[in-house]
Parts: structure tokens; C-alpha cells; sequence
């Protein structure tokens, strides 16, 4: 499990892997497997792809039939290199699954794929992955600021404004960002931007903004300091971002 197997396309333009001995044998019906086949008689990559959209539909019990199905065929490997894989790509970001999916791939890896216990654990993984929160935000998100990123340079090299442009526009000082440009940056260094700036703008957070004990912990740090901050930018720097306008950032001169 977790080892990497040669893929290569065979005559027919259908893709060819090197059979593990385990998945070798015979199906329920007692004849001999092809090389990626089930034991039910099922090409292994019909029954993976059929995982990953039980995974997104929130199929339990598909899901579960899927891994077993792919566990007790001797694709194990397969199993949990599919189900690492929809943890990044058919999942909501945040969520504490992948860490049951990685704790059950071990405990297979220790106790062998091939046994009963083996396959608790893809079908607890595969279940783990059906009932967390489906999403493909961060596949949408590639394919969105890849097509961008397409026709940005296509209007570059027309000479044009392009139509669809990056969040974050051209990252100029001054502009919507100024606060990213801190002493961590080459401009905010040439801009002589120290402690006071990273201080009451690049270090602030939110919506929420900092617990009760953190934000003492910063005052007393901006008080005792040796820059002499006012009420004012001490103020500044712990109220919490707005949740409506979270780069909006007072000018240099009015703090």
C-alpha cells in the first residue's frame, strides 16, 4: 500500500499496470483474473471511479462496497491512493478526515490488507471520506485562476486590458494590498516599513479578531515596546478586520 505501480498504455490505448501478486487469481466465479479485474468481475478502475463519486455524492453505502470490493481484490494500494486523493480534491478544506483516513491506512499496513481487519479499515476510510463535506472548491479553484491566468496573457500580449484578471489585480504599493507590503517585502523594506507597520497592519487578523488573552499579551507588547505607539494605532492594530472590507487599511498619516 502506498507503493507506486507502472502505468503504461497497451495497444489498444487502454491503461496497463503491473498486477500485484495479490490480485492475481481467481474471481467468485472461479476463473482467472485479468490483470485488473475484481473478484466480483469488475475492471478496478470502473469501481475506483466509482468510489470517488459515491465520495461526492455522499454515498455511504456505495462507498463502502467500493472499498471493500477494491480491498478484497488485492488494490489495497489503489484503495488508499484514491481515498488521499479525494481529501484534496472532492472534500471541503478544514476537516479533520484526512487524519482518520491516514490513521486507518496505517493500522491496514500493520495488520495487511489481505485480512479481515484490513478491510475495516478502507471501508471505515471510504465511509470517513462519504460523510465529510462534499466539495471541489479547490479543483474549481485550480481550473478557475488556470483559465485566468490563460487569458490574462492572451489580453498582455493584444496589448489589451484583459476582461478577467486575478483576485489580487497587479499587487501595487498603495493600492488595494498596501498592507502585505511590509519590512518582509523589498518595497516596504526601500519604504523604510518596520515594526510600527507590520504591527498596526500587516499582523492584524479577523473577522473575529484575537482572543481575550492574546489581545492583552499584544497591548502590553505594543506599550512596553520601543517604538512609541499612540492609542490610537494600538487600537488599530486590535480591532479585528472587517468581515465586509478585509483590506481596507487607514493611510500612514492617520494613525
Amino acid at each position: 500500500m502506498g507503493e507506486d505501480r507502472q502505468a503504461t498504455f497497451g495497444n489498444d490505448g487502454e491503461l496497463q499496470t503491473d498486477t500485484p501478486p495479490e490480485a492475481t487469481g481467481e474471481n467468485d466465479f472461479g476463473e482467472e483474473k485479468d490483470g485488473d479485474e475484481t473478484n466480483g468481475g469488475y475492471s478496478r478502475y470502473v469501481v475506483s471511479s466509482l468510489l470517488q463519486k459515491a465520495v461526492r455524492r455522499s454515498d455511504d453505502e456505495v462507498a463502502a462496497w467500493a472499498a471493500w470490493e477494491l480491498a478484497r481484490s488485492g488494490f489495497g494500494w489503489n484503495l488508499w491512493d484514491r481515498l488521499n486523493l479525494y481529501v484534496v480534491e472532492d472534500l471541503r478544506a478544514g476537516q479533520d478526515v484526512a487524519l482518520h483516513i491516514a490513521h486507518y491506512e496505517e493500522l491496514a499496513e500493520e495488520w495487511g490488507m489481505d485480512t479481515w481487519r484490513g478491510r475495516l479499515c478502507g471501508i471505515q476510510g471510504a465511509l470517513a471520506a462519504s460523510r465529510a463535506q462534499s466539495s471541489r472548491e479547490a479543483s474549481n479553484a485550480d481550473a478557475y485562476f488556470g483559465a485566468v491566468a490563460e487569458k490574462r496573457a492572451e489580453a498582455f500580449e493584444r496589448g489589451e486590458t484583459p476582461t478577467h484578471d486575478f483576485p489580487v489585480g497587479d499587487l501595487d504599493v498603495g493600492g488595494e494590498f498596501d498592507a502585505v507590503f511590509d519590512g518582509h517585502t523589498g518595497e516596504g523594506k526601500r519604504k523604510g516599513r518596520g515594526t510600527e507597520f507590520f504591527k498596526t497592519r500587516g499582523a492584524r487578523v479577523g473577522p473575529e479578531g484575537e482572543g481575550e488573552t492574546s489581545a492583552r499579551w499584544q497591548r502590553l507588547a505594543m506599550v512596553l515596546s520601543d517604538v512609541d505607539y499612540t492609542e490610537e494605532q494600538i487600537r488599530h492594530a486590535l480591532e479585528p478586520v472587517d468581515e465586509n472590507a478585509k483590506w481596507d487599511e487607514p493611510s500612514e498619516d492617520e494613525l
